[in-house]
């Protein structure tokens, strides 16, 4: 389908030669030259949404020439002009998770436009969709040379109804494409294979046209393309789904962070240690809703691969984006992973022709600016629940006491007082660890105790350097007859299949093998929370004794309640710390400092001694890292083995819903739509369904792990006959909202301050007795009374869930009340017709006193409310006492309050495409 470019009404289309080729491009130094404004020092990142403005001008419809000018305001007003636009990437992402529900929204608009008279074929993406199948494989199997296959068997018996889905999918939309099971995690993919830096079209006049390569992605680390020079960030699946539809991504000008980094890594040192670092500083200074984009001489020394990793964990430090320019470094890369030398010669003549390049010259204007000399990074983890709890290795045991320390009630400085009083104070508090005996076996656990380490996900597996490096840690611990402790679940889950091949190339494979970190899938496994079950009699010791047990993993998430239900604290490092933590087995052990380990023969092994060099890594990549391997193990990348091949497909241009499924779903969202919108209306008498404190995750408020059979979820599937073994995931069963309702604000760790030191998914019901949230909403939902929730701040952080926002509205839940959101969860809460509100003038869920036996009324939401507009809020308390407080409407644009209105952005697509 052709790209539909708009008027040019500036003349800013011009023609470059590269490649052999000649080919059309709209010019950034022509609107320059035509007297739009001064655009030659704006950053590479918005002078590729500023390009987007000028193919799409078409006089004011969607894209004004003011719209063009205002980036030149931006950059006289220091990096500031919050201008809304209309913005429209080239083409989306999906992973399955997110994915599964996207395609169930667009099998239910097919029959909702029907139901209004429309064509069903109108329901059909409009620009290139790929979907990666890689959150489903689940860790039943490790540390054998039969994991990969027996967790590929059992992916398959689990998932076979969505995959028959996909494949549906498949042959019934246009412009969208499957990567099957077991080929690899889709930002991985997106970077070593989809992406192109630079697009390629036809227009709709049959013209070739050059422009940047842009995306959406309905997982929130889709912005791991951007360390090759490719804007994208991720959305939920509503927000995406528009933007297939043809509807634009409504935004404002962000601001642009630029960070500078100079200085070289020094020996020891790994990527992940630098983007611990960067996520720490960058949540520090407050990127939220901005771009970040790195610049200065070191990058220099920054290869691709470790860029990406900190592009990747972008919506870890809270960032729209975090962008790397195109220069010579980008050109290597897309040659070493297989690209066609014709499109390199594109993307190096684009690049400089529209000033994209980063030169020795480069020297943008930033919103404000942050410096990090690389050679200051030492080793480092972080945890137990952030990704911005920073830890330099050397600190990681006596923070862990902390951890204990806490948990445990106890006060280790008052501890440590007394102490002093009759001598010495010890390095660590004494007394302070339970430890627990596990049936059957001849060892211990204690808090603390590393059950899980796992090297997984598209955040460290994409870079070679530091895979290698794992490999290389495993060899030498392998030869001084060292493997992990009993008690560790260890595996490897690669990115790609192409990291097989260059770990198989180094005879690395088999020493990762020898000490259990044998292949066990490709796919997002331990970092999603698909770490499978631990050893019953594991699970059983730590449940019972109340232990504190640890995950270590090379993923970017560390949430509560994500990595598995047996752990409390998680850590993030790189993958040749996570093979260390394997051997060490504990978190109490300084593995910078004391033994990790001892030979058969008593001998203490340090992280020193089976640490590699850096020449050592290096020599082995630009050996086993070739250009070759990536062409090969993509050659066929949509083809799937067998298993997919087999997969039978059914229906036509409607899907035909299976009534017995629990896994696919016909959604209400459309069912006895009027053709026309509504409007908003004042919410009045909500009582409150839950009282949330600070960095309430989406991972809170829809997880994405296993469940228990007394969960509301758990009750509904064993009604219908499923076992307990059947389970799976809620994220595998995001295409059933009898699910996914169920979960809503039903992680295991979250905390509802309505109720006193209960975790899990609990509240009070309209009688005052405590009961499931799910329960109580619905009991509300029989009264006709509307909910409200509160927050603190960061509300909504982590994954671009849209089931946070669809399973709150399925609740019943009219408005979100917080001190601040994240980006993608505010915007998924408009698409769903929710309203986000901000506390102003100082008031927060504290100090107002709330405990949820509040009434709640807003007004001012009807005749005349405008975007970000401040309204009334009425609280009237349970001893009568009534207050008045003043919120701030976070829906944001103009478009966004049509999309309230319609009662969601779908619902506002398919009446536009019934009508036309």
């Amino acid at each position: 389908m052709p790209i539909i470019v708009g008027q040019d009404t500036a003349n800013t289309r011009k023609t470059l030669s590269a490649g052999g080729a000649t080919i059309a491009y709209y010019s950034i130094p022509a609107a320059e030259a035509a007297g739009l404004g001064a655009f030659s020092r704006l950053p590479a990142a918005l002078k590729v949404v500023l390009e987007n403005m000028l193919r799409f001008e078409d006089g004011g419809r969607t894209v004004s020439v003011d719209d063009i000018k205002a980036f030149s305001d931006w950059g006289k007003q220091g990096g500031q002009n919050p201008r809304e636009i209309a913005y429209r990437p080239a083409r989306v992402l999906m992973q399955d998770f997110t994915g599964v529900p996207a395609v169930v929204d667009l099998a239910a608009m097919r029959d909702g436009i029907k139901a209004l008279g429309g064509d069903a074929k109108k329901i059909n993406p409009l620009v290139p969709v790929d979907l990666v199948i890689d959150h489903s494989v689940m860790i039943d199997e490790f540390g054998n040379p039969r994991a990969f296959q027996m967790n590929v068997d059992r992916e398959y018996e689990r998932n076979m109804e969505r995959y028959q889905f996909l494949k549906w999918g498949q042959t019934a939309f246009e412009n969208f494409r499957v990567v099957p099971p077991g080929t690899g995690i889709c930002h991985q993919v997106n970077l070593e294979y989809l992406g192109q830096t630079v697009w390629t079209d036809k227009d709709q006049n049959g013209e070739e046209v050059a422009y940047p390569d842009t995306l959406v992605g309905t997982d929130s680390h889709t912005t791991m393309i951007n360390g090759a020079a490719i804007l994208g960030w991720g959305v939920g699946g509503i927000e995406a789904e528009a933007a297939m539809l043809g509807q634009p991504i409504s935004m404002l000008i962000p601001e642009v962070v630029g960070f500078k980094l100079t200085g070289a890594m020094t020996e020891g040192t790994t990527g992940t240690d630098l983007v611990l670092k960067v996520v720490e500083m960058l949540r520090a200074h407050g990127v939220v809703g901005k771009f970040v984009e790195f610049y200065g001489e070191g990058l220099d020394n920054l290869p691709l691969a470790q860029r990406a990793t900190i592009a990747n964990m972008a919506p870890e430090y809270g960032a729209t984006c975090g962008f790397f320019p195109v220069d010579d470094e980008t050109l290597r890369y897309l040659r070493q992973t297989g690209r066609d030398e014709d499109r390199i010669a594109l993307v190096e003549a684009y690049a400089k022709e529209n000033g994209f390049w980063r030169g020795p010259d480069y020297d943008p204007i930033y919103s404000s600016t942050l410096e990090l000399d690389m050679g200051e990074i030492v080793p480092a983890i972080s945890g137990p629940k952030r990704p911005q709890d920073y830890l330099p290795l050397d600190t990681a045991a006596r923070a862990f006491e902390d951890v204990v320390a806490e948990y445990r009630g106890i006060d280790i400085s008052a501890d440590a007082k007394d102490m002093a009083d009759e001598g010495p104070v010890p390095t660590k508090p004494v007394n302070l660890h339970k430890t627990a005996k596990v049936e059957g076996e001849d060892y211990e656990l204690r808090d603390g105790s590393v059950v899980i380490a796992s090297i997984t996900s598209c955040t460290n597996t994409s870079n070679p350097y530091v895979l290698i490096g794992a490999g290389l840690v495993a060899r030498k611990a392998r030869a001084l007859g060292l493997t992990r402790k009993p008690w560790v679940k260890t595996s490897l889950a690669p990115g790609s299949q192409v990291v097989t091949q260059y770990l198989e190339a180094a005879d690395l494979q088999d020493d990762l093998d020898a000490i259990g970190f044998n292949l066990v899938g490709y796919g997002c496994t331990t970092c999603i929370g698909n770490s499978g079950p631990l050893q019953p009699e594991i699970s059983k010791a730590i449940a019972e004794n109340d232990l504190i047990a640890t995950s270590v993993l090379s993923g970017n998430r560390n949430f509560e309640g994500r990595i598995s239900p047996d752990v409390r604290a998680n850590y993030l490092a790189s993958p040749p710390l996570v093979v260390a933590y394997a051997l060490a087995g504990d978190m109490n052990i300084d593995v910078a400092n004391e033994p990790l380990a001892q030979t058969p023969d008593g001998k203490d092994v340090y992280l020193r001694d089976i640490w590699p060099t850096d020449a050592e890594i290096a020599e082995l990549v630009e050996r086993v890292v070739t250009r070759e391997a990536f062409q090969s193990k993509y050659a066929d990348v949509f083809k799937g083995d067998e298993k997919w091949q087999a997969v039978e497909v059914s229906g036509g241009e409607t899907y035909d819903w299976p009534p017995q499924s629990t896994y696919i779903q016909n959604p209400p969202y459309f069912q006895g739509m009027a053709p026309e919108a509504g409007t908003i209306s004042d919410i009045e008498g909500a009582r409150v369904l839950a009282v949330l404190g600070d960095m309430i995750t989406t991972d809170h408020i829809s997880p994405a792990g296993s469940f228990k059979a007394d969960t509301p979820a758990g009750k509904y599937l064993i009604e219908r006959q499923v076992p307990l073994r059947e389970f799976n995931s809620y994220g595998s069963r995001r295409g059933n909202h009898e699910v996914m309702m169920r979960g809503t604000f039903a992680n295991i760790r979250i905390r509802n301050e309505m109720l006193d030191g209960v975790e899990g998914g609990y509240t009070k019901g309209p009688n005052g007795a405590q009961t499931s949230i799910y329960d109580a909403a619905m009991a509300y939902q029989a009264e006709g009374t509307p909910l409200v929730v509160f927050g603190g701040e960061l509300y909504g952080a982590g994954s671009s869930r849209d089931w946070a926002a669809k399973g709150t509205n399925l609740l019943g839940v009219k408005a979100v009340i917080a001190e601040s959101f994240e980006r993608i969860h505010r915007s998924n809460l408009v698409g769903m017709g929710v309203i986000p509100f901000e506390f102003t003038g100082g008031d927060t869920r504290k100090s107002l006193g709330l405990t949820g036996e509040e009434t709640i009324s807003i007004t001012g939401l009807e005749e005349g409310f405008a975007p970000q507009a401040e309204v009334p809020c009425t609280i009237t308390y349970a001893d009568g006492t009534v207050k008045e407080i003043t919120l701030k409407s976070r829906i944001d644009t103009g478009v966004e309050k049509e999309y309230v209105e319609n009662g969601g952005v779908l619902h506002y697509v398919l009446r536009n495409l019934a009508k036309a």
